[in-house]
């Protein structure tokens, strides 16, 4: 039997899996650290990983997982990587680290984001780049210039976190389009790298890698790829993408009308179109998804991120008297649509961008001590976190979206009928929910290559469909809860 290799680079953790190549059934997967990774964070705000941490780990995996199942490399016929997005990496002409990565949840390059978007124009920046500089890459290598210009005089090449992983199995130095557009390099509208951002931030142009396609042979193992991970020389690598866009892909999501979510600390929701109008560059994100193509076939996926998710129903269950989150889901089915008039706002993870980067908490309001109970709290938080998902969708809607089908992982959130049933009937799209992780989908994508989008299509229908949520006829008690709840949100919005 030969295997494709599937790696998903967290913050948290490595994730590895292996597929039947024919089939596309996961055959195991594993991960390392079994705790998770540290990040240093010099001051506040700050959230930095040394990449040699995450090729350890990866090595890790990937000996465990060939240990576990009594495989062998030279059955492992390819690789794909999935990634933490975001993250910056600097190395010098000798391909040596420069400083830590920058990651994700860093956020020392607001400021510069911010004031680029003012200078460079909303409208330029909508057009050409489909986002506001904010927080991504490109600001994180400003903010190196700004302030270790001793570092910057030394990079030969800058790369996101699965670019690197890429380049020390291959000593090959490259990314994609999907890739630099997440880094908000990309000039949709010119096709090609966004030289006017560049510009603006005096970044050298010689300092972008080479540019491959998502799906092909992007690079071999060499020789010290194999000495240090256990994969053959010249297994190839043939897909490459950040978290986002591979869940998507891990979900068959890849058309016009698909919507992949997840439902996990924070929620997601990652919609499909051909369009690269934009309207909500300030709340949304906009990026090149995996099976973009110049010209021919402009799929972009929108991201819109729920940082107060699963979180808050993780805070309920630690503070409330309850055992499981399926006794918690048990005692809120007690409860009638529309908690009894208990509504919870649930951002109380930091600023939301979907709300214009405002911080307003988690609000619980109209609470009666003597009528109300834990039973209330748990239904209105899971109609609350379902709430905002709906929210999400108008907002992705009125930028365009035009959903047929929600996709999602069968985790936490999606498991709870309370939950699927409220965004199903609210959003009025049937919701699909699957078995699958980013390693799985990584590994499957491998064998995307060959270009045959139908066959990777059906071995997820076939491995990993779980069941569909249908949305209610009956969506009045729906309708009015949610509406309770959006006033109530808008009056904290507005204050």
């Amino acid at each position: 039997m030969n295997y494709y290799l599937g790696l998903d680079i967290g913050s948290s953790s490595i994730k590895a899996a292996l597929v039947d190549v024919k089939t596309g059934k996961s055959i195991g997967v594993v991960q390392e650290p079994e705790d998770e990774m540290g990040m240093h964070s010099e001051i506040n705000g700050w959230a930095e990983q040394n990449p040699n941490d995450w090729w350890l780990h990866v090595c890790n995996a990937i000996k465990k997982l060939k240990n576990k199942y009594q495989v062998s490399s030279k059955y492992i016929k390819g690789i794909g990587i999935s990634y933490q997005m975001h993250g910056l990496v600097l190395v010098d002409k000798e391909g040596n680290l420069l400083r830590p990565s920058i990651i994700w949840c860093d956020s020392r390059a607001v400021d510069i984001g911010t004031k680029a978007f003012e200078e460079i124009g909303k409208e330029k920046c909508a057009t050409n780049l489909l986002n506001s500089p904010a927080n991504f890459t490109a600001s994180k290598l400003k903010w190196v210039i700004d302030n270790e210009p001793e570092t910057y005089e030394r990079v030969h090449k800058f790369m996101l976190p699965g670019d690197y992983i890429a380049y020390k199995f291959s000593n090959s130095i490259n990314t994609t389009i999907s890739g630099l557009s997440e880094g908000i390099f990309w000039d949709f509208k010119n096709n090609s790298i966004a030289d006017f951002l560049m510009e603006h931030y005096g970044i050298d142009k010689d300092l972008v890698p080479d540019i491959v396609e998502t799906f092909g042979i992007q690079s071999v193992v060499d020789e010290k790829g194999e000495i240090d991970s256990g994969i053959a020389a010249g297994t190839p690598i043939y897909y490459r993408a950040g978290d986002q866009p591979n869940n998507a892909l891990s979900l068959n999501v890849l058309n016009p009308g698909e919507v992949a979510a997840t439902g996990g600390t924070s929620g997601v929701v990652y919609a499909i179109t051909d369009s690269l109008s934009v309207k909500e560059s300030a709340r949304v994100n906009n990026f090149a998804h995996v099976n973009y193509k110049i010209g021919t076939h402009p799929r972009i996926g929108k991201l819109l991120c729920i940082n107060g998710a699963g979180i808050q129903y993780r805070w309920l269950l630690n503070n409330l008297d309850v055992e499981s989150y399926e006794e918690m889901n048990n005692l809120a089915a007690k409860i009638p649509i529309g908690s009894d008039g208990v509504c919870l706002i649930p951002f109380g993870n930091g600023s939301e961008r979907m709300l214009n980067n405002k911080e307003i908490g988690t609000r619980i309001v109209n609470l009666n001590l003597n009528n109300h109970n834990k039973g209330h709290l748990c239904r209105a938080a899971l109609e609350g976190i379902a709430f905002s998902f709906v929210y999400g969708m108008e907002i992705l809607k009125s930028d365009g979206i035009n959903p047929e089908v929600m996709r999602a992982g069968n985790d936490n959130l999606f498991r709870s009928e309370i939950f699927a049933n409220t965004v199903a009937t609210l959003i009025g799209q049937e919701i699909e929910l699957y078995n699958t992780t980013g390693a799985i989908g990584a590994a499957r994508a491998a064998n995307l290559h060959e270009g045959d989008f139908e066959a990777f299509s059906k071995s997820i229908m076939d491995n990993d469909y779980v069941m569909t949520f249908k949305p209610f006829k009956e969506k009045q008690l729906y309708l009015e809860a949610y509406n309770t709840w959006k006033n109530e949100l808008e009056l904290f919005i507005n204050r």
